[in-house]
């Protein structure tokens, strides 16, 4: 079995400026929405059977409380914005199963699940779908990997050290260090990816590296560990049977209509799994 875990937001605001950029600047409402529907059918069309989509419900964590200049949803255009809660409504209805994310963040809900579903041996592989460099932080060996779309990469351990010059285990020590612009938080003065990896490999982790290091700036760097480390004990589910997909629910054809796609609804039900789900109550 391999196991699909999606990034909603990220896909989200994929398809937002890609329509843009096609059509010129004109927003399609919940065009973005339809387009992420679309993707997920692709993935199930293609041979996915248990997925998982995680969202942020707001943008604002936990994160905001440790670090003023943490992202927020300032700036975002409204029209973007407004496709949040739609998304998660029209995930659900079609069967797919949502983590909305408040208190946590969508990486973190990611992050999450790949502990979870690691944990069942039937699981051969988790598949994280996603280029935040955050989530490399995730991958294990070739079971769980990311998976980068837009340079349609499978990183696997390997992949990761080849990418940021360190193990998996250490990109929350490499991102307190180097920074992460799209996060908020700037990293270290003077310490780049080259210096950053060669330091990690040297030393270990940064709580363990000589008090001459890092001098004054050890507290701070520990602080970025801390909002670079995704936590991984959000409850979301018990059984990687629960993202099994089934097909859509009876509500999807509302939800198909007022997004104004047909298609949506034809590609569901002709999906193989909704298809077997079909031939599976009849013979019962």
């Amino acid at each position: 079995m391999i196991v699909h875990l999606v990034d909603g937001t990220y896909e989200l605001f994929r398809h937002f400026y890609g329509l843009r950029r096609v059509n010129g600047g004109a927003d399609r409402p919940f065009g973005a929405v339809v387009g992420v529907l679309h993707t997920v059918l692709e993935m199930i069309e293609k041979g996915a059977t248990h997925v998982g989509v995680a969202t942020d419900h707001v943008i604002e964590s936990f994160r905001n409380g440790l670090w003023g200049g943490y992202k927020t949803g300032y700036g975002i255009d409204p029209a973007l914005l407004a496709q949040f809660h739609p998304l998660e409504d029209a995930l659900l209805a079609m069967g797919v199963v949502v983590w909305p994310m408040v208190e946590l963040e969508a990486d973190d809900a990611l992050a999450s699940a790949a502990r979870i579903v690691s944990e069942f041996d039937r699981v051969e592989r988790v598949c994280i779908w996603t280029p935040d460099k955050d989530l490399a932080q995730c991958v294990r060996g070739n079971r769980v990997v990311q998976v980068d779309r837009r340079a349609q990469r499978v990183r696997d351990s390997d992949g990761v050290r080849e990418k940021f010059g360190v193990e998996p285990f250490l990109i929350p020590d490499f991102l307190a260090l180097v920074g992460d612009a799209a996060d908020g938080y700037p990293g270290i003065p003077r310490i780049g990816r080259i210096t950053a990896a060669r330091l990690l490999n040297r030393h270990g982790r940064i709580e363990v590296f000589p008090s001459e290091v890092l001098g004054e700036s050890q507290d701070l760097a520990l602080l970025f560990k801390d909002l670079a480390t995704l936590r991984t004990d959000a409850p979301l589910f018990g059984d990687v049977e629960e993202l099994h997909w089934r097909g859509p629910t009876d509500v999807f054809l509302r939800y198909a209509e007022r997004l104004g796609d047909a298609r949506l609804l034809e590609r569901c039900i002709n999906a193989p799994t909704a298809r077997d789900e079909r031939e599976a109550r009849r013979e019962s």
